[in-house]
C-alpha cells in the first residue's frame, strides 16, 4: 500500500485525469455527459478540489469552491494514495467503490453516466 500522497501529487493526478477525460471520444461524451459540478475530497489531507464536467470535457480542478456557493452535484471522497492509484490505472473504480475506498455521492443517473465514461 502506498503512503499518503501530498496535496501537490493529488493536484498532478487530477490534472492527469482531466487530460484522460479529454481523450474520451467526443460522441461518447455527448451521449453520456450532462453538465455537473464535481468535488473531490481527499480525506487524509483534508482538502477538497472542485471541477466542472460538461460536453466539452472536464475543467481543471481547483481548490476554490464554486462562486455560487452550491454544493457539488457529484461528490467523491477518496484517500490520497487511492486517488493516485485510480488515476494511474492501478486501482479499479468498481472494486474501489465496492470496497469502500472511494465514496461517491451523486444521483443514480449520474452514477450510471459516469460509469460509462470511466
Amino acid at each position: 500500500m502506498r503512503t499518503m500522497a501530498s496535496v501537490e501529487e493529488c493536484r498532478t493526478a487530477l490534472t492527469k485525469l482531466v487530460a484522460q477525460f479529454d481523450e474520451i471520444d467526443e460522441e461518447d461524451r455527448a451521449k453520456h455527459v450532462v453538465e455537473r459540478t464535481v468535488s473531490c475530497r481527499v480525506s487524509d489531507l483534508d482538502v477538497i478540489f472542485y471541477g466542472r464536467l460538461h460536453h466539452g470535457g472536464l475543467d481543471p480542478f481547483t481548490e476554490q469552491p464554486p462562486a455560487n456557493g452550491k454544493p457539488a452535484d457529484v461528490k467523491l471522497t477518496i484517500a490520497s494514495s487511492d486517488l493516485i492509484a485510480l488515476v494511474d490505472g492501478e486501482l479499479d473504480l468498481a472494486r474501489a467503490l465496492l470496497g469502500g475506498r472511494v465514496k461517491v455521492d451523486a444521483s443514480f443517473g449520474d452514477l450510471l453516466r459516469l460509469r460509462k465514461l470511466i
